[in-house]
């Protein structure tokens, strides 16, 4: 692919921002996410450690230690911003103040379950806000590569490992990929350029629906 993985993912993901959203960026790639807004897009990201109103990344050499995510990376702030106790961000979060959570996984199966905060056997730092973030946000949207690093498929039929959340992903969005969790299944909504349907079903546990055309991912048509 000419463009990045993790670039193709996160620009992708900035499309599903909508004006007005209370948007929450999970650890890792989705807080490249603010980076990617798109113009004439106005929302407020909010950060469970206690910041509300989070900017793009600093430029090197101008951080500032004290504004940090809760990744603990540094992060700058816009005119408003809001810093308040974790106490009042979760229940910001519970409260279902947050339009949309765009999260890393682990593994999404066919049914919208998430299983993204612990491997069996790995130390782990603990859940963080994961669960309470995919039980209070409207939306929920997972990003990540679509299969592990062995190849083995990440989206299945039923996920293997301790789950965050049942019934709560709504889109898939991948390298390969953007599908969405429907009653009667996963649907393929779009593919990367230069890849097949064939392509993606090939790393995909559960059968793919497809309805009609198949959308080239971040194609402005």
């Amino acid at each position: 692919m000419s463009m990045d993985k993790r670039e193709r993912i996160t620009r992708r993901a900035a499309l599903e921002l909508r004006d007005g959203y209370y948007v929450n960026l999970g650890i890792g790639m989705p807080t490249l996410v603010a980076n990617c807004v798109p113009a004439g897009i106005e929302v407020v990201l909010q950060s469970e450690n206690g910041m509300l109103g989070i900017g793009e990344y600093p430029v090197a050499g101008s951080e500032d230690a004290d504004l940090i995510n809760a990744g603990k990376e540094t992060v700058t702030e816009v005119p408003g911003t809001a810093y308040f106790s974790s106490a009042d961000s979760f229940a910001m979060i519970r409260g279902g103040h947050i339009d949309l959570s765009i999260l890393g996984a682990m593994e999404v199966d066919q049914h919208g379950n998430l299983a993204n905060w612990m491997i069996p056997g790995k130390v782990i730092k603990g859940m963080g806000g994961a669960m309470d973030l995919v039980a209070g946000a409207r939306r929920v949207i997972v990003t990540m590569e679509h299969t592990a690093r062995d190849g083995a498929p990440k989206i299945l039929k039923r996920c293997t490992l301790p789950i965050t959340g049942l019934a709560v992903v709504e889109t898939i969005i991948t390298e390969l990929a953007v599908i969405r969790v429907t009653p009667k299944g996963l649907v393929l909504e779009e593919i990367a350029p230069g890849v097949t349907v064939e392509n993606v079903q090939d790393v995909t546990e559960p059968e793919l629906i497809v309805f009609g055309p198949i959308k080239v991912m971040n194609d402005p048509g």
